[in-house]
């Protein structure tokens, strides 16, 4: 018979209490530290995420805005080089930041330039030589509701222009009686540089071999209010273009206003030129009213400078900034005074410097600089 043994049953090893609650302690803290990183990180991710987007719409903004500055006045003749760009300085639109306005007009997108053979001024229709529409690739369609800037001939004493919308053109077989038909009265809401249509009125010759040619009137310009005026006339949010909230700059071309960007707090243009005529350059300085026409003719160079403002705070900036640090406040440019104190919004701050190519020739085929 074997003998049967008999196994006793001994206490399995396990956790004490006091070693569960150690261990879920550390667990709690690796947790919270883990959570707490993660917080941090996402919040650096969140505020330099609406930097980079803020530095891509001002780069982008200056860009558009060089383009079209640097093609100001293209198809004026010299005499007319007065009314290629006005300036305004420092506007009041009821807000702390006062921007600066810039104004310009060319044949800069469309090239049409053609001698007028007659006009009555009041007429609606502007006869060109023969052949002069088969100088350019156009079909006839392409001239409806376009806008025209219509000049008097150089060498008569009539500064005074037009600007009008055609209906459409007509010729004869051969292209013979060629001539550019539209609506009486001048194209509404399209308001040329410094007064150009509103200068003493000129007579019928005047007209005679003068100019035609499609026009570009573009105004840049900082809404800082969501409720702008431009050139005097309230806007309305949803029409021809306008947003009708803060922080939008705009480019307004014949009357229809394209945002270029959002979140831009202030907008300044500095302006270059021989002013008193000695063959020097006089420096930047910011638009002044009571420049002359020829003062305005020598002008070669425009300054922008462009302020962007990052939407929310940036969550990351922990106790108070350096005195000396201007990150988080609104900086002085130009004549525009900054801010005194930080509000902790990141500021991007970008500036070029334009060459007025269609003015700058006859400078530099004389040799001054």
């Amino acid at each position: 018979m074997k003998n049967v043994k008999t196994t006793e049953i001994k206490g399995r090893p396990g956790f004490t209490l006091m070693e569960v609650l150690v261990a879920s302690v550390i667990m709690v803290v690796v947790v919270i530290g883990a959570l707490t990183l993660y917080s941090r990180s996402n919040q650096i991710s969140v505020d330099q995420q609406q930097y980079a987007e803020l530095q891509h719409d001002v780069r982008s903004a200056l860009y558009f805005m060089t383009r079209d500055i640097r093609m100001v006045g293209v198809g004026l003749p010299p005499e007319f080089g007065m009314y290629a760009f006005e300036g305004f300085n420092n506007e009041d639109q009821g807000t702390e930041v006062q921007p600066d306005r810039l104004k310009t007009m060319g044949n800069m997108e469309n090239p049409l330039n053609l001698r007028i053979q007659n006009y009555q001024g009041s007429a609606v229709t502007v006869t060109v030589g023969d052949g002069s529409f088969e100088q350019f690739p156009y079909p006839p369609e392409f001239y409806v509701n376009r806008i025209v800037l219509i000049l008097p001939n150089p060498s008569s004493p009539c500064r005074q222009g037009e600007v009008r919308q055609l209906t459409h053109i007509t010729w004869s077989t051969g292209g013979t009686n060629e001539a550019f038909n539209m609506s009486p009265g001048l194209a509404p809401g399209i308001n040329p540089p410094r007064g150009l249509l509103s200068n003493s009125p000129c007579i019928a010759d005047d007209f005679d071999d003068g100019l035609i040619m499609f026009v570009n009137v573009k105004e840049f310009w900082l809404d800082t209010s969501g409720k702008a005026t431009l050139d005097g006339q309230a806007l309305t949010p949803g029409i021809n273009g306008y947003v009708g909230e803060p922080g939008i700059l705009y480019c307004t071309n014949n009357g229809i206003h394209f945002p270029l960007a959002q979140n831009i707090e202030n907008l300044q243009f500095e302006y270059n030129g021989d002013l008193d005529d000695n063959g020097i350059l006089d420096g930047f300085q910011p638009w002044n009213n009571t420049w002359t026409d020829d003062q305005i003719n020598r002008i070669r160079q425009i300054r922008i400078i462009l302020v962007g403002r990052t939407p929310n705070r940036f969550v990351t900036v922990s106790g108070k900034v350096p005195s000396n640090i201007h990150n988080y406040r609104r900086p002085t440019v130009s004549d525009s005074p900054g801010a005194t104190t930080d509000d902790y919004h990141r500021r991007f701050v970008l500036e070029t410097t334009v060459n007025v190519r269609n003015l700058s020739l006859n400078l530099y085929n004389t040799g001054q600089r």
